[in-house]
């Protein structure tokens, strides 16, 4: 059965990426030939090979594609930025178009395909183009990374109501324990389930890799 997510987060830095290969470890547990993608990412560093993300190359380690970086990672941007201010900095115009050729050789060669997002869902690519296309003009369903610290509640709500707004299936959100000293994190997933209007897919803890939490994600889930 051929699988195709888009996982989106709360914020930055909340573990989209870690989320995002923990999933890929699940899939190829499960039998599935897995790959990720990152469409744009900023941040990237020179190598021997060329611009590298950190974030593309874990998602690459983390499935089993034999295709080349470059259709892991299609826009590679060097500034930290947001996407659209790394991409005028850099003379480069982000567009729907190639990424959707790479996302398609992907599918072409695998059973799943995990795409992680950019930031939060609403982050620009360029004018007039925002994140939150990809999943939606590719009809991907969405699973929401929750960041589990404070002011996690209203980030994971608003998403939530972004995503669907937008006309996106929100099949499941994942909680990651970024705090681990966060106070009443029980009770604040216990709100979540309540509040979400999708199921819990699980809980990744805190220094887990994500092979070793892979167990912990529920793909059935995804088939509901």
């Amino acid at each position: 059965m051929n699988t195709r997510l888009f996982v989106a987060g709360t914020d930055t830095g909340i573990g989209k990426t870690h989320a995002s290969c923990t999933l890929l470890h699940a899939l190829r547990a499960d039998g599935r030939r897995a790959c990720g993608m990152k469409p744009v990412a900023s941040g990237c560093e020179e190598t021997p090979e060329g611009l590298r993300n950190e974030d593309a190359l874990a998602l690459l380690a983390a499935g089993d594609s034999r295709l080349p970086y470059a259709s892991i990672n299609p826009v590679t941007l060097r500034e930290p930025l947001s996407p659209h201010l790394a991409a005028a900095h850099e003379g480069v115009t982000i567009a729907l178009p190639p990424l959707h050729a790479a996302f398609e050789a992907l599918c072409d060669a695998h059973d799943a395909v995990v795409v992680e997002g950019v930031g939060g869902w609403r982050v620009p690519l360029a004018p007039g183009l925002f994140a939150s296309d990809i999943a939606r003009e590719w009809a991907l369903p969405v699973v929401l990374v929750v960041g589990l610290r404070l002011g996690c509640l209203s980030h994971a709500l608003l998403s939530a109501e972004a995503i669907v707004a937008d006309g996106c299936r929100l099949v499941g959100w994942i909680g990651n324990r970024i705090d681990p000293a966060m106070d009443a994190v029980d009770e604040n997933i216990a709100t979540l389930r309540e509040l979400l209007p999708a199921p819990c897919m699980g809980i990744l803890p805190h220094g887990v890799s994500p092979a070793d939490a892979a167990g912990r994600l529920d793909l059935a889930v995804l088939q509901a």
